[in-house]
């Protein structure tokens, strides 16, 4: 699946010249935690979110930076604070860089760029202009719609092995254990030596690619049965 797939296209954007107040009140109207900035034709120019508004002294009360801090600041970041805080309007407020995709963008793309830059959104552009936006929860949902479509035809032999390697990779002693594959879904029958194998057999069968269900009918060989085993 694709950025184009899983984006909120109704997209609620502002203007650089919008007031502070205004945008605060479409995050708290919309219930929605930022908002793109875009000039006239429809181009990004940057975003306002939550934190860029808690910055500002009417949510900061008598809070003020350490005076030793201020040593290590030069004057235009300062200056560049100062308008980011006080400013009126989305221009002043906004945070320019802001990372984005293209519609082609896969999920595992765009969960890596929210992962490494601690992100909750990424704008979707199309030809430059703004055309969607992807948050943690659209992402969510289209992993979660991805994983109930149907999966592509596979040989159940071959579904079978992958499941058997699986297993041994979980710990599993699977030499009483029987997969049998039906189309997508998984069949466990047999006994396990232990209740935490019998818990890893049914998660690294389900973890296997083209598996869309797994029914475990496991049980757990009892401490006299595991002995005789163990004697033969």
């Amino acid at each position: 699946m694709k950025a184009k797939d899983v984006m909120t296209t109704d997209v609620v954007t502002v203007g650089p010249e919008t007031p502070v107040a205004e945008i605060a009140r479409r995050l708290i109207d919309r219930r929605i935690s930022a908002v793109p900035v875009v000039d006239a034709g429809g181009r990004p120019l940057g975003i306002v979110s939550e934190g860029d508004l808690m910055r500002r002294p009417e949510f900061e009360g008598q809070r003020h930076p350490s005076w030793w801090l201020s040593l290590f600041t030069d004057a235009a970041a300062k200056a560049t604070e100062y308008v980011r805080s006080r400013g009126g309007t989305a221009r002043d407020v906004m945070t320019r860089k802001v990372l984005s995709v293209d519609e082609g963008a896969s999920l595992e793309h765009i969960a890596t760029l929210l992962e490494e830059h601690g992100i909750k959104r990424v704008p979707v552009l199309r030809g430059g202009l703004l055309v969607g936006i992807v948050s943690r929860a659209d992402l969510l949902r289209g992993i979660v719609a991805r994983q109930d479509e149907p999966s592509p035809a596979s040989d159940d032999e071959g579904l079978r092995a992958r499941i058997g390697a699986e297993l041994g990779v979980a710990g599993v002693r699977a030499e009483f254990v029987n997969v049998i594959v039906s189309g997508e879904v998984v069949h466990l029958w047999g006994a396990t030596h232990t209740q935490s194998e019998r818990a890893a057999a049914r998660v690294a069968a389900s973890r296997v690619p083209g598996v869309r269900r797994v029914e475990s009918h496991l049980g757990v060989f009892s401490p006299m049965t595991q002995a005789l085993l163990w004697a033969e």
